[in-house]
């Protein structure tokens, strides 16, 4: 944690553009925001910059990094049987440069916190790999272990059962990980591929361990309609019930995408407290559909933002992302004022923050906040110029060239656009072996 300030810059508090601020932060927080002082103020040359909360990334797959285009132009199920062969292979060496690739491109785009979500995997080297990628890069994370009780070898109902193992074992596995995490910006949770991959045993194991940990757990849901097919063939039930009736929905889940989700799930969902992860442009890439984001929010459900990861994004770029998940929406809905930069900041800093467990924030930054934050610098892109409106530019025309400055827990990990922790020559040279 690191003291510091950023003298002079415009900071998006309080759901407006205050010009001429200097943002104190002490401890990790933000301490006081203020109107700037002289200009022999030390710190940090904000003039001409604006300060928004860090982004939130409710949903990636960092391994993906190394698997860009992967059988692109296929349908879903066809597209993950080609991933879980390069997951099966992957490696602590590959997972740890994937890591560090994924973490400094969100980071580059504004990104503060990283909700990743594991795939299955036996392997302690592989896991301990992505964790020092984490820590190196300086970015916040929430490491969903890839957890399942139910093997396939069609791969129609679970997942690869090469990546198989007890699920007592992966329990323990992760109170290893969360031993090996305190006190940093890692937190463990629990990832499950989707409803087929856990047994009503497994259900009931997974949710007494989270809840006695006070853990999240991330679901994949209804990305398309395969799981209320393949549940109504093995139970008798959709998804959504198929879930609750195994007392597996709650507010500390995460589903993921709900593109199939329907006007009763969502009402099920919302009484459960359940959040969920919009992922607009992995949804369009894969051909998955749009998901009901005006219904979720108007039945009460929390809904962040999510890029998911690079095989079905190809980037890690929130801004993008930001911008494409309100035009899709008023595509869809046919309502040119449908999210606005207010309504998308709030989701990409916030919207499912409870399910996380991370702090509330809405509005922008305000004092006592954690101090994630990003400063943009329009200048770096000339064709975000000239800005009329700070926040209408950050939506229509924000690009990753216009992230200058970024800080986790007061640390400015990237400085100038670039990391001040990762050597990117070396980055370079590495993915392009």
């Amino acid at each position: 944690m690191h003291d510091t300030l950023i003298h002079d810059v415009t900071v998006y508090s309080g759901g407006q553009w205050l010009p001429h601020r200097d943002v104190v932060v002490g401890g990790g927080t933000v301490t006081d925001i203020r109107d700037a002082a002289s200009s022999n103020a030390v710190g940090i040359d904000g003039a001409g910059g604006y300060l928004i909360p860090g982004f939130v990334n409710t949903h990636t797959h960092m391994q993906q990094s190394l698997m860009r285009g992967i059988a692109e132009g296929i349908p879903l199920l066809e597209w993950l049987l080609a991933v879980a062969e390069d997951s099966v292979a992957i490696t602590p060496e590959r997972a740890y440069t994937a890591t560090v690739a994924a973490s400094l491109e969100a980071l580059r785009s504004g990104t503060t916190t990283l909700v990743e979500h594991m795939w299955p995997h036996p392997s302690t080297a592989v896991h301990d790999a992505v964790m020092k990628g984490l820590r190196d890069t300086g970015i916040r994370a929430i490491l969903g272990r890839g957890t399942a009780d139910r093997a396939d070898p069609t791969r129609r109902w679970g997942f690869d059962p090469r990546l198989m193992q007890p699920l007592h074992d992966v329990l323990d596995h992760i109170d290893e990980l969360t031993k090996a995490t305190a006190g940093t910006r890692i937190t463990p949770a629990i990832a499950v591929p989707n409803p087929r991959s856990l047994t009503p045993d497994g259900m009931a194991a997974v949710r007494e361990f989270a809840h006695t940990r006070e853990m999240t757990v991330m679901i994949h849901l209804l990305e398309t309609q395969t799981d209320d097919a393949m549940c109504r063939e093995r139970a008798g039930l959709g998804a959504v019930d198929y879930l609750d009736r195994h007392g597996f929905l709650w507010d500390r889940v995460l589903a993921v995408h709900c593109v199939e989700l329907d006007a009763y799930g969502r009402t099920v969902l919302a009484q459960r407290g359940v959040g969920v992860s919009y992922n607009p442009l992995s949804n369009m890439r894969l051909g998955s559909g749009v998901a009901a984001v005006p219904d979720m929010l108007a039945a009460g459900l929390h809904v962040g933002l999510g890029v998911d990861g690079a095989a079905s994004n190809d980037t890690q770029d929130m801004l993008e992302t930001l911008r494409i998940g309100a035009y899709v929406q008023r595509a869809v809905n046919k309502k040119a004022d449908l999210f606005g930069f207010d309504e998308m900041v709030n989701m990409a800093v916030g919207g499912a923050n409870s399910a996380l467990g991370l702090h509330a924030r809405s509005g922008g930054i305000s004092v006592g906040d954690v101090a994630d934050l990003t400063m943009v610098r329009f200048e770096r892109d000339f064709a975000c110029l000239p800005v009329r409106d700070p926040g209408a530019s950050l939506l229509t025309t924000g690009t990753r060239q216009i992230v200058d400055t970024v800080w986790v827990d007061g640390e400015a990990v990237i400085r100038d656009g670039h990391s001040t922790r990762v050597d990117e020559t070396e980055l370079v040279r590495s993915l392009s072996a």
